[in-house]
């Protein structure tokens, strides 16, 4: 074992971690077996990493990215490609792809916990932190444990059905692990003041202490208790609010918009205010200011994968869930653009370059998909088109969904087929998966439990009844799963191709540098902020264009590295600004 290695050159290189706190790193020639572990510093970590990056920019292997690329990046250490075992490993487990996953389901290879605040979000997780286990314990993430892990994952993907596309989705999770952890280092830009303005616009002027309410607030639930008659009406609570409407006359189930909407009563246009007015200084208020943005920047805590169809998460920061009142907030540095991207009706161009339904395709190319839909003559209005293909996506079959589906079924067989097999596959209780390999869980025990009870002798009609509810349940989340996690896969691979060329535009110079996107992406373009099916990069704005045709370029690339030879078009919706404004 050596310490202080020379830079090998290799096509992975493998890091676990010691007790001690520092690395050992094994080099993996391609096709090869490792080399002789090396000892490298925890001091020395990123300018090793740094070294080897200049050198033959290697795929990292690691068991979670969150815990050693965020100092990296804090270092100003960018690396290319890594290898993230854990991501990997919650995909091989399930994956349908695979031959034999038992050693994948028997074994438990979990991440630490997720970072839960903005502090951790800058600095990112600490190290596996393993000073303070006691002297006798093993840190399961050794280098031995490392390669373990990683021939086995190599050897599932190579053995699969489908080694080329479970290969690329491993590529782009791990890719996208990269950039979830560069959002947080970069941070979004955020104009403080302008999230302010909108606040007190809307709520009124900042009270001195969270505690209070805003006067608009406060106003707003003052007409509600005065419209039910009701002074001491409690509004925050749901079971006590209910309480008060029933006494009121008004008998609603739940405190949803959607149902209150439906009530023809006084107080139900101050409810509806105050319950906006709420949820906007509850989610985004002066205490999420003042907790999330710092330095002019917005750090969520981004989680890859978070969602069982391969969906990002988040652990904090609500990047995932920001209001259109805000959008303004979002502004670029002086001297720089947003360059902002979304892709129209991602999910539906997914279905249909999976099903290869040409019919489908040729209805989106160039232009809006439900557009394209009542151009076929398959339905008469967009907003019909929207609901039929929502419906069809997410298993409404009933109402105007249900009156709507036979007509996207005459006029787009492959699609429609493609998704109602799904929903059967999952009313049976099977398995379904994405295009790229990423398969659904297996079945609950409450689900076989309650189809077992159907099936047994002397079952009653409510058995049957529950029974067939949960069929029903599981397939319409068997008939979305196929294509939102495939609509995933390919926001995965654009993020990446976008990332990968952004690496190679110039700096700009240090006096025109966003300082505080952080040492590696102060000086050049960079992703900044990611939502399922959008995108939004902070350019120099000498730059902008050329981004922005980056960020076209890799849509096409992402369609091919997909569906090769497919011909759908993920059509984008583009803009360069100062702020950003799109929902």
């Amino acid at each position: 074992m050596q310490e202080n290695p020379p830079l090998p050159t290799a096509h992975w290189c493998a890091l676990g971690q010691m007790p001690s706190g520092d690395f050992m790193m094994a080099a993996i020639a391609a096709g090869g077996e490792p080399q002789e572990p090396v000892v490298v510093p925890a001091n020395d970590l990123a300018a090793f990493v740094a070294g080897l990056e200049a050198s033959s920019a290697p795929r990292w292997v690691w068991h979670h990215t969150p815990a050693i690329y965020a100092t990296l990046l804090a270092s100003g250490v960018r690396v290319e490609r890594c290898h993230d075992l854990t991501l990997c490993h919650q995909i091989l487990r399930s994956s349908e792809f695979v031959r034999d996953r038992s050693a994948f389901q028997l074994l438990d290879w979990a991440a630490p916990e997720p970072p839960q605040g903005p502090t951790a979000a800058t600095a990112g997780p600490a190290r596996f932190d393993l000073d303070t286990q006691p002297a006798t314990s093993r840190n399961p993430f050794e280098i031995t444990d490392v390669l373990r892990e990683f021939e086995r994952q190599r050897n599932a993907v190579n053995t699969s059905a489908r080694p080329g596309r479970l290969a690329l989705l491993l590529a782009a999770e791990s890719a996208g692990a990269l950039i979830a952890s560069e959002l947080a280092a970069a941070g979004l830009p955020w104009d403080s003041r302008e999230h302010d303005r909108i606040l007190t616009e809307s709520l009124g002027p900042r009270p001195a202490t969270y505690a209070e309410k805003p006067a608009k607030l406060a106003a707003a639930g003052d007409r509600v208790r005065a419209a039910l008659g009701d002074p001491n009406a409690s509004l925050d609570s749901p079971p006590k609010l209910l309480t008060a409407l029933r006494r009121a006359g008004i008998h609603a189930s739940s405190t949803s918009q959607w149902e209150l909407a439906e009530y023809d009563h006084p107080a139900i246009a101050p409810l509806l205010e105050y319950k906006k007015l709420s949820r906007l200084l509850t989610a985004n208020g002066w205490a999420w200011l003042d907790e999330w943005v710092t330095d002019d920047r917005y750090r969520p805590v981004y989680l890859p994968g978070g969602v069982v169809t391969g969906r990002w998460a988040s652990s904090g920061g609500g990047a995932l869930q920001l209001p259109r009142s805000l959008r303004p907030a979002l502004r670029a540095d002086p001297g720089w653009k947003l360059v902002s991207a979304d892709v129209s009706q991602l999910e539906p161009r997914a279905l249909a370059a999976m099903s290869g339904d040409r019919a489908m395709a040729s209805a989106g190319r160039g232009k809006d998909l439900y557009e394209g839909i009542v151009r076929s003559s398959a339905i008469e209005s967009r907003d019909e088109a929207k609901i039929a293909m929502l419906g069809a996506m997410y298993g409404a079959t009933s109402g105007e969904s249900g009156r709507l589906l036979p007509h996207l079924r005459r006029a787009f067989p492959a699609a429609m087929g493609f998704v109602d097999r799904a929903a059967e596959t999952g009313e049976r209780g099977g398995a379904v998966s994405t295009w790229l390999g990423r398969s659904t869980p297996p079945v609950e025990p409450d689900w076989q439990e309650a189809q077992s009870l159907a099936s047994q002798p002397g079952a009653t009609q409510r058995d049957e009844q529950n029974a067939r509810r949960a069929a029903r349940d599981r397939g319409r989340f068997t008939r979305n799963f196929v294509v939102q996690g495939t609509a995933a896969e390919w926001a995965l691979a654009w993020l990446a191709e976008i990332r990968r060329n952004l690496a190679a535009f110039p700096e700009v110079q240090s006096d025109r540098a966003a300082a505080a996107s952080g040492p590696v992406f102060g000086r050049r373009p960079h992703l900044a902020f990611f939502l399922h099916d959008e995108i939004i990069v902070h350019s120099p704005a000498e730059h902008a264009d050329a981004v922005a045709q980056v960020v076209l370029d890799a849509a096409d690339t992402a369609a091919e590295l997909l569906f090769r030879g497919g011909d759908v078009d993920f059509r984008l919706d583009l803009s360069i600004s100062d702020r950003a404004t799109k929902s």
